[in-house]
């Protein structure tokens, strides 16, 4: 079954077509989230990571499939690239299909990910 059959047949299972976006800001997530971790890249992504999973256990039963935006972890450098991997991987086995959304500068909130990516100063 290819990926397509993969998603109609989840959204046919839900009775949903919703797809729920992780484009993570770090500034927007909760507190109680943030105050566990540092503030470095690790623990941005630690945090990342945690929210990820609280949204996809909140969902994984009603909605099919999660759509990562990779800009929003790239510019946390490998710990943020982790933090892809490891939330597109708990999705799988959640059961969800997952849409890396790879494109670039389409819109304002990814080509500002990129810029923060090329010039951060950590």
């Amino acid at each position: 079954m290819n990926a397509i059959d993969k998603l109609i047949e989840k959204i046919k299972q839900t009775n949903n077509p919703t797809v729920i976006g992780l484009d993570p800001r770090y500034e927007m997530l909760p507190k109680c989230v943030t105050s566990k971790y540092s503030q470095d890249l690790e623990g941005v992504s630690k945090a990342i990571i945690e929210f990820n999973k609280t949204l996809i256990d909140a969902t994984y039963d009603i909605i099919p499939a999660v759509k990562p935006q990779i800009a929003f972890y790239e510019m946390y450098g490998i710990p943020g690239m982790n933090a892809f991997k490891e939330t597109c991987e708990y999705a799988k086995s959640k059961g969800m299909i997952v849409i890396a959304d790879s494109k670039r500068g389409d819109i304002g909130s990814t080509a500002t990910r990129i810029f923060q990516c090329i010039f951060r100063k950590n």
